[in-house]
């Protein structure tokens, strides 16, 4: 679908999930004149976003985040809320696709007209989120969602970028959490504000059960990231719909809890610093793929470094010069 450069703010406004689905694909567009146009729309809306709870959601792959997300989307739909889901799907390192399956696995949202779900290629950005994801945060906020659930591509060495657009950070976990204790880093569990032990159904409720002990445990080990709260660890099966009142309820204790202290504003303040200076490097590699004089130096510096005549601190030393800094 190609995007339109002119999109049509009032109906986005006024909730036009049509709308808003072609303003996201303005704003995840390359193209030089929409990502101009993608800035002004961005300022345009602005006032309009910023009030929506906004919940980051990884865990490994398999332990079930977007069941989960279809059940917890539903559950807060029937309690009032429209809800926005933000999905990344990982990338082809091969190939740049993406499988782009998220719809098909939240049957429920993807009908639903209170839902808005939107699947993402990460395109190779670190941190388990895509490389707009931020913009389109702002955009379904100002379409009139008041909860935005983003679902990052899972665990991995650099998931942690999630928390730093979001306000509360869940992690999912799998019963047998011995094993899975070891495979998850430990910066991912600090950065947690709740751990949901998911699947803790049927015969797996044992075993979920003692997974949320040594994650308790664990948690007492751990320096807490923040002094105002300390990360609850709840049991939840999204295929059965259980806890989802308990995980929901701890999510508004935690925003009311940063709110109270003024803490809420003061990490989004943190969070736009960051977004601020991922724009400035965004910036640094467009120049570096579009600028005419660039690529055609780059590639001999390139050859060097792999001929081993340059080594690659004074590579980056001749392409910093080239860009003048």
């Amino acid at each position: 679908m190609r995007p339109r450069s002119s999109p049509d703010i009032d109906k986005l406004l006024a909730g036009d999930r049509a709308e808003l689905a072609r303003t996201i694909t303005l704003v995840e567009s390359s193209r030089p004149d929409h990502r101009a146009a993608a800035h002004g729309l961005i300022e345009t809306v602005m006032p309009h976003a910023g009030k929506a709870v906004r919940v980051g959601i990884t865990g490994v792959p398999g332990v079930g985040k977007s069941t989960l997300i279809d059940a917890l989307g539903a559950f807060l739909i029937e309690a009032g809320h429209r809800v926005a889901v933000l999905a990344v799907d990982p990338s082809s390192t091969r190939t740049g696709g993406a499988i782009l399956g998220d719809k098909t696995r939240m049957a429920r949202l993807a009908t639903d007209p209170a839902a808005f779900v939107r699947p993402s290629p990460s395109s190779g950005t670190l941190g388990g989120v895509a490389g707009r994801t931020r913009e389109a945060m702002l955009l379904c906020e100002a379409a009139g969602y008041d909860v935005v659930l983003v679902e990052t591509v899972g665990v991995g060495q650099s998931e942690t970028a999630v928390a730093d657009l979001t306000d509360t950070f869940l992690v999912l976990a799998l019963p047998g959490a011995g094993d899975e204790l070891q495979g998850i880093k430990k910066g991912v569990i600090e950065l947690a504000d709740i751990i949901a032990v998911n699947k803790a159904d049927g015969p797996g409720g044992e075993r979920a059960a003692a997974a949320a002990a040594d994650y308790r445990a664990a948690l007492h080990i751990l320096v807490p990231g923040d002094a105002l709260w300390r990360p609850p660890v709840l049991l939840i099966s999204g295929l059965e719909g259980t806890g989802l009142d308990a995980l929901w309820g701890k999510v508004v204790e935690h925003r009311r809890t940063l709110e109270g202290a003024g803490e809420l504003a003061a990490k989004r303040r943190r969070q736009d610093m960051k977004w601020m200076w991922a724009l400035v490097e965004d910036r640094i590699r467009t120049r570096l793929r579009s600028d005419p004089g660039l690529r055609e130096r780059v590639p001999s510096i390139e050859a060097r470094l792999g001929e081993g005549t340059l080594s690659p601190a004074a590579a980056a030393d001749e392409i910093a010069s080239l860009l003048g800094i």
